[in-house]
């Protein structure tokens, strides 16, 4: 794989017509786009039929969490939207997760496509350890990403999305071919803005990440194309 395509662009924006810039500049030059909460509410899914048409892979993270029939649903009609990945709370339980890969299994077969992803949301990077204990869990923020990563594995999950800071523990554990997307992506020298556990892209990937997901050190650079190159280039030198 390419440095590039370890790349997801986190399309944080309120319009279409924003969407569409971007989409615009860094057409070819990233892996994916991540299509979130703003976006999509703000436009519907016709958002992802614009990505799709200029050849870019798709990152629906709307992490769904409901009782596994509804779940179920929504990813059935998330995999006929086209999309190539889509996010799932792993806090919604095995039997929440063993219905989404299943419902993508079976949608995809009727539809003759290739299956999309099913990755696993654990703990929010914005989340710590004070914010675990106030939402009145037992566990540290790292105890309850072991938890669920137990979840994601037995459930089907074809990946889950943690901090860089749990890789060197969720890298041995996870099973071949298991994506590991890594957010709060922050190149030296950038504001971590509201992520609490963050990483550069080589320490990231060289820890064992399979894709980064970065938003604004890309969007609110002097020059968005330089930048994406820039981590490209570290990405690369990190192997």
């Amino acid at each position: 794989m390419a440095a590039k395509d370890k790349i997801i662009f986190a399309l944080d924006v309120a319009n279409t017509d924003e969407a569409a810039k971007w989409v615009s500049v860094l057409k070819g030059r990233v892996g994916f786009f991540k299509i979130g909460l703003e976006l999509f509410t703000a436009t519907g899914p016709d958002i992802v039929g614009l990505v799709k048409e200029a050849g870019i892979k798709v990152f629906l993270d709307l992490k769904f969490h409901d009782i596994p029939n509804t779940v179920a649903g929504a990813v059935r009609s998330a995999v006929r939207l086209g999309v190539d990945m889509m996010t799932l709370h792993l806090s919604g339980g095995k039997a929440m997760i063993a219905a989404g890969v299943e419902a993508a299994r079976e949608e995809s077969a009727n539809l003759g496509i290739t299956r999309p992803k099913i990755i696993g949301v654990s703990v929010l990077t914005s989340l710590g350890d004070s914010d675990m204990k106030e939402l009145g869990f037992r566990a540290n923020a790292v105890e309850q990403v072991m938890s669920l990563l137990d979840v994601a594995l037995k459930s089907g999950a074809d990946g889950m999305v943690c901090s860089a800071a749990d890789l060197d523990r969720i890298k041995p554990l996870a099973l071949k071919g298991f994506t590991i997307i890594t957010p709060g992506i922050r190149p030296a020298g950038v504001d971590k803005g509201d992520q609490s556990r963050i990483a550069t892209p080589a320490s990231a990937i060289k820890a064992g990440s399979s894709l980064l997901v970065i938003g604004r050190p890309i969007s609110a650079a002097a020059d968005p194309v330089k930048a994406v190159e820039l981590i490209a280039t570290e990405i690369e030198t990190a192997g």
